[in-house]
């Protein structure tokens, strides 16, 4: 019993879904509701290329940020750079004062002057270091992002020229679909199954005067109106006949076909006149 319910059940949703399923058929092949879900689709389109584009831009800001890190960074080498040299130089001079002065080698090293100029070159050449590495990174991550950009680009291009299409594509389907069901209302009128109301209204009228006639031949029938027809039209034949007999004996015309007609026989001993 389950069994037959679930299967009933099953059945009652196919029906519905193929139902469901013909009307949206018939629904979609409107020319206007097809023209409304292209517009549909192309919005959501745009919509999502309008993300994209985001994405992509915010891509670039990174990339641009990038750039000017790198920029900062370089001017920053460049002064360690000088800042290293500058240093190195006033340590040489340094140098030059202190042996001038007599001091020894070790006396030297161990000189606050010297230090300062030695501790001065070694920072800066530590920060120059980090720093080149650090340009180094960004320099690759440019070159990514800079990949990762030419490609998003291109598919920018790529969706752009679908959507392009697609409205193409709605154009020619509206057309079709307008001249597909116009081209199917033309051959079924002439195949005599429109579906058009002229055509059904005028199947209608030419039913119902059929109808109509052989009703009135039916209801003449059971009245006996049409014995009485034909009994009028013998009368009238009857009449005309008669009328036509007077007439040709006022003219007559009645006893000259009388006379041109045979004589009876007489006994040849006998007097034609009455005894």
């Amino acid at each position: 019993m389950f069994r037959a319910f679930g299967r009933w059940v099953k059945a009652l949703g196919y029906l519905i879904t193929g139902q469901m399923d013909a009307a949206r058929r018939t629904l979609d092949s409107n020319p206007h509701v097809m023209g409304a879900k292209y517009d549909d689709i192309i919005k959501d389109k745009t919509d999502q290329i309008h993300q994209y584009k985001q994405a992509v831009a915010s891509l670039i800001a990174q990339q641009e940020s990038k750039v000017q890190k790198v920029k900062d960074l370089t001017e920053e080498v460049s002064k360690l750079e000088r800042l290293k040299a500058g240093a190195l130089a006033k340590a040489k001079k340094t140098l030059d004062t202190l042996k001038s002065q007599g001091m020894s080698t070790a006396d030297i090293q161990e000189s606050e002057d010297y230090k300062i100029c030695q501790n001065a070159f070694q920072d800066f050449s530590t920060t120059l270091g980090e720093k080149q590495v650090r340009i180094e990174e960004l320099e690759k991550d440019l070159e990514e992002y800079g990949k990762r950009i030419t490609d998003h680009k291109v598919q920018l291009t790529s969706l752009l020229r679908d959507i392009e299409d697609i409205r193409v594509e709605k154009s020619d389907a509206v057309a079709d679909v307008i001249t597909a069901t116009q081209e199917k209302d033309i051959a079924d009128t002439l195949a005599g199954i429109a579906k058009d109301g002229t055509a059904e209204e005028l199947q209608r009228m030419r039913q119902l005067r059929q109808e109509l006639k052989a009703e009135a031949k039916i209801s003449q029938e059971l009245a006996g109106t049409d014995t009485k027809a034909q009994e009028a039209e013998f009368m009238e034949y009857a009449r005309q006949d008669q009328s036509a007999g007077e007439f040709e004996a006022l003219l007559g015309l009645a006893e000259s076909t009388d006379a041109g007609g045979a004589q009876p026989e007489t006994d040849a001993g006998e007097s034609s006149l009455p005894e």
